[in-house]
């Protein structure tokens, strides 16, 4: 069978280190997919989640808060200061740690502040998003 070697790697740990069939990810420009025979690439990608068609069939789907992807031929690394399993996600954390941007985002004092609290912002918007999505799947 035709498969690609995925890495999915966050500042802490390795999260995913696989075989697969097919990988979509959030890009800067739109989602992306990648096959194996990739044309080389490296990009970065936005908050969101990264969807693995595994070798077997079954799904595995990876959050990450954005970070950069490279594609060879024959392997998909992507990097990620942030990066969960969907099974490890939590609905709760999410929703507090959303609520807490949301505050500093009112609170903020600065350009950097408001910087800061907008871009917190948007990665929890875009993990709750990974998580319904993670659950609908199951």
């Amino acid at each position: 069978m035709n498969t690609i070697h995925v890495d999915v790697v966050s500042a802490e740990e390795s999260i995913f280190s696989g075989e697969a069939r097919f990988v979509a990810l959030p890009g800067e420009a739109g989602e992306l997919g990648i096959l194996p025979k990739h044309t080389p690439l490296i990009t970065r990608i936005k908050p969101g989640s990264v969807r693995i068609e595994m070798a077997d069939g079954n799904e595995e789907f990876v959050f990450v808060a954005g970070g950069i992807l490279e594609v060879q031929p024959d392997r998909v690394t992507v990097l990620s200061d942030t990066a969960i399993r969907g099974k490890d996600l939590d609905d709760q954390k999410a929703e507090e740690a959303k609520a807490s941007a949301e505050e500093a985002l009112k609170n903020a004092r600065s350009e950097i502040d408001l910087a800061k609290a907008q871009s917190e912002l948007a990665v929890m918007a875009a993990q709750i998003a990974a998580l319904r999505k993670y659950r609908q799947k199951r």
